[in-house]
């Protein structure tokens, strides 16, 4: 699979709940972070700095959904990318 243009495809990384003040948030109620994190399974020709492999941390309410090999993966735009680590 290979991403073409600006596209960079995802793979989401599922965190486990993080404790805020004595309190367990989850993704359901963690709702004011607006970023996730995700490795980079394939970039487009037209993206310049990131590569394959890179971890990242992307707008969550980017790209869309695609399944591919019985996996699910996301699809979104090298634009949406804020954090590379």
């Amino acid at each position: 699979m290979q991403a073409v243009n600006d596209y960079v495809i995802i793979d989401i990384i599922k965190e486990g709940p993080k404790k805020v003040g004595g309190f367990i948030l989850t993704d359901d109620t963690d709702e004011t972070n607006r970023y996730k994190k995700a490795n980079i399974i394939s970039v487009g020709e037209l993206v310049g700095v990131d590569k394959t492999g890179d971890s990242i941390y992307y707008d969550a309410i980017a790209g869309h959904d695609i399944a591919y090999n019985d996996n699910m993966y996301r699809v979104i735009r090298a634009r949406d990318i804020v954090i590379v680590e």
